[in-house]
């Protein structure tokens, strides 16, 4: 599957990194070496390319300051299967909660998902022309294609109920299919124009839409490994359709969405997901640290945290894991760990498990000058976001530059004097501050208003000058 990383330098991920990312460059750049690495090789002789695995990133650094969205966007550039998991909710086998092996089937999941897609999206332009004829043979028949009709034999007892239908069902006489051949075939190119030109969008047609099977699920205990009792007889029996009516908008979607899933090969897909997933596969595996315990005497939950890790430890350092579509070798999938570790150190994960982590990168507190980037400059920067949701009722919020400087200080002053919480303190700052206006929108009378630093300080002024008098007094 040709990914989108292979063209790119590492100077180049890391512009495109920067695009949602403030500062981080540390770990901008680990990133995009291992990336690079990837692509390097896979130019390398068969024999050779088995020896090299990829190097596994540990992240070090407070919440907020964006060791997962480095991951989320890193496998959204490539195109990569990717899964997040937090490793605390992987428990040791006896013990309550996920199993290990999981996050391997989670990313095949995901590996499917991506490549379906990809195949889907190579499929739409057919599919986009059968859907065409299939509209407009719901608003114009053609002739009963009957004898194709018959000739389709499905289910196992097809044969017979097509000689009964043949002998006891008289061929419809409907008055709209007594038109002479030429007469339709003209009526249908004016039909074909005039959905071109989008004029029968809101029109009423009634289409034939494939019934997704009930899925009944035999569950055998073991996750992930589940029977869909439905799928052992799904080959035998003919798929069920039914009339449905819509609009016509609604009825190209449908229906390009049906044929373009007839058109895809399942088989090929899935072979093509599980190479993908063993070879460009990410799995982020967030809270690492909660799993470490310091040195000495362990009991109790620590016996259960050193067992996650002794479990963890097969899958990172490679072995085969079935999945329901096939065998997964982890060999080549590319593991990120991440961690405030604000109690545990990294020298506190088992050593063989640290030994499979050699890039180790930390990640700097978040400064008000960030702050003040993150609020202006990326892509999807905060500030654009709340303007725009407030532009869908009509109202044009400008803010002024001391303003936005204002709200750094204030995300700053807040981080400092409660709980750290990185770049979420922005969002917690932003929705207090637009809150009245959110609240009394649409029976704003102005259609601009300008927010300034006066303004801000208003709204903060009893949350930070109390909290400030607090911390003198004893």
């Amino acid at each position: 599957m040709a990914n989108n990383f292979n063209a790119m330098t590492p100077k180049e991920i890391v512009r495109e990194l920067d695009k949602y990312i403030i500062g981080q460059d540390q770990a901008k750049k680990s990133v995009a070496v291992a990336l690079r690495n990837r692509y390097r090789r896979s130019l390398l002789p068969e024999e050779m390319r088995e020896e090299i695995t990829p190097k596994n990133i540990l992240m070090m650094g407070p919440t907020g300051v964006g060791k997962t969205e480095i991951a989320r966007r890193l496998a959204r550039l490539m195109d990569a299967p990717f899964v997040k998991v937090e490793a605390t909710k992987v428990t040791e086998v006896g013990y309550v909660g996920r199993d290990v092996d999981s996050m391997v089937r989670d990313l095949v999941e995901a590996s499917i998902r991506v490549t379906k897609q990809s195949r889907l999206q190579e499929k739409y332009n057919i599919a986009d022309e059968i859907a065409e004829e299939k509209i407009i043979e719901a608003i114009i028949p053609g002739k009963k294609k009957s004898s194709q009709q018959q000739g389709n034999v499905r289910g196992p007892f097809d044969f017979i109920l097509g000689a009964y239908q043949q002998q006891s069902k008289p061929e419809p006489s409907d008055g709209r299919n007594e038109l002479p051949e030429s007469e339709t075939e003209l009526a249908r190119e004016q039909v074909r124009q005039q959905l071109r030109d989008g004029l029968l969008e809101e029109q009423f047609i009634e289409i034939e839409v494939t019934e997704a099977p009930k899925s009944s699920h035999l569950d055998l205990g073991n996750e992930g490994m589940s029977i869909a009792i439905g799928n052992i007889f799904g080959d035998m029996m003919p798929q069920k359709k039914k009339k449905k009516k819509v609009r016509v908008k609604d009825a190209r979607k449908i229906l390009r969405e049906q044929e373009a899933q007839n058109l895809i090969d399942m088989d090929q897909v899935t072979s093509e997901a599980l190479e993908n997933a063993e070879q460009n596969g990410i799995i982020f595996i967030d809270e690492i640290d909660k799993i470490a315990s310091g040195g000495g005497y362990r009991s109790g939950a620590d016996v259960s945290r050193e067992g996650v890790q002794r479990d963890i430890l097969p899958i990172v350092e490679g072995s085969v894991i079935n999945t329901k579509y096939g065998p997964v070798k982890t060999d080549h999938i590319l593991f990120i760990g991440a961690g405030a570790f604000h109690i545990a150190k990294p020298t506190d994960l088992i050593p063989e498990l640290q030994g499979r982590f050699p890039i180790r990168v930390e990640l700097e507190n978040l400064t008000k000058e960030a702050f003040v980037q993150i609020l202006t400059v990326p892509e999807n920067a905060l500030l654009k976001q709340h303007k725009m949701l407030l532009e869908t009722e009509g109202i044009k919020v400008v803010f002024a530059d001391d303003a936005v400087d204002e709200i750094a200080t204030i995300a700053t002053l807040t981080n400092e004097q409660t709980e750290n919480i990185g770049a979420r303190r922005l969002h917690t700052v932003m929705e207090k501050l637009l809150e009245d206006i959110s609240f009394n929108l649409p029976d704003i009378e102005e259609t601009e208003l300008v927010i300034d630093a006066e303004y801000v300080k208003e709204k903060f002024a009893d949350r930070i000058h109390a909290d400030d008098i607090d911390r003198f007094i004893l």
